[in-house]
């Protein structure tokens, strides 16, 4: 296993609590235009190669579980290469893993916490 894999390749989604999370997607529309949907919004480009990307942003409830064990307002997902490769190494080199990976349609995921116990989601995506 090398600790040379390419690690981050982009910003995969930023995600923040609010204690009214309705209000804010409307402050976000209204005044940033941002047409926030049940899941957010998804901000589309493309890369150097011209390949689709997208870049997730969502407003989850306060109350949401879904950042634990971190007990911040925010989460940082990072895209990735070969996410089963890098949490291994991760896991080597003493990174705190939170949880089991994940598959889904859009892609695999795993959790990780930096020094600070913020909670960070690795994604990699497919296709």
């Amino acid at each position: 296993m090398s600790k040379d894999i390419k690690r981050v390749t982009g910003i995969g989604g930023v995600f923040f609590k609010s204690e009214n999370p309705k209000q804010m997607s409307e402050w976000y529309k209204t005044h940033l235009g941002i047409p926030v949907g049940d899941y957010g919004w998804s901000f589309e480009w493309k890369d150097k190669e011209g390949n689709d990307g997208m870049t997730q942003w969502t407003i989850f409830d306060a109350n949401s579980k879904y950042f634990n064990p971190s007990e911040k307002p925010f989460m940082m997902n990072y895209r990735v290469e070969n996410l089963e490769e890098l949490l291994k190494v991760l896991k080597e080199e003493g990174v705190t893993i939170v949880g089991e990976m994940e598959s889904y349609d859009y892609g695999n995921f795993g959790w990780i916490l930096d020094p600070d116990g913020n909670k960070i989601e690795l994604w990699e995506p497919k296709g």
